[in-house]
């Protein structure tokens, strides 16, 4: 028996272990292996397809999920690094109702997706990219002279730097912008 393993633990037991994620409000606690992605645990346990894979290597930003009201890329988050994490996906937006987010709205209204393949990435990274403007976390684009701490107001400048790391493929982006636009006017 290695040093490593415990009597009764086999090789598929011991680089597993338990975690619990609140995913859109509702807890989940499930054994992982270690290796695993958060992404992946949103697709295959939960059936929450939303997130996409797009590029495995958080380029694209097609994966975009809030955690703890950060966007961050889920192909990228090993899933038991965030025990005890809020986790928010697109489908969480609207809560347990049938309306949907005002962002999602917009998407809707401003035409701002054309295949969709992308566009929940996009609408959590835009969520995130509000509140770190909102808390007054500047982007490559806000005017140093700008007071340290402010909320920074975004303009079409600010959303397309903010957003610049969730691509499209279909070239959707003026329409996004549109759309982030509307919702925080």
């Amino acid at each position: 028996m290695d040093s490593h393993q415990h009597q009764g633990e086999g090789p598929a037991t011991r680089h597993r272990s338990e975690t619990t994620l609140r995913v859109n409000g509702k807890p989940h606690t499930l054994t992982v292996d270690h290796r695993r992605v958060l992404l992946d645990v949103l697709r295959e346990d939960l059936d929450l397809f939303g997130a996409k894979k797009g590029c495995d290597h958080g380029q694209c930003g097609a994966c975009t999920v809030l955690v703890d009201g950060r966007r961050l890329n889920s192909c990228l988050l090993l899933a038991i690094t965030l025990d005890g994490c809020e986790v928010t996906t697109v489908e969480g937006l609207s809560g347990d109702g049938e309306d949907l987010h005002p962002l999602q709205r917009a998407f809707l209204d401003r035409d701002a997706f054309q295949c969709g393949y992308c566009t929940p990435g996009q609408i959590c990274s835009a969520l995130g990219a509000i509140a770190e403007a909102s808390a007054g976390h500047p982007s490559h684009v806000t005017d140093p002279a700008a007071p340290s701490g402010e909320p920074v107001p975004l303009d079409r400048d600010e959303i397309r730097e903010r957003l610049s790391g969730n691509l499209c493929r279909c070239g959707a982006y003026p329409r996004i912008v549109d759309a982030v636009e509307d919702v925080i006017e």
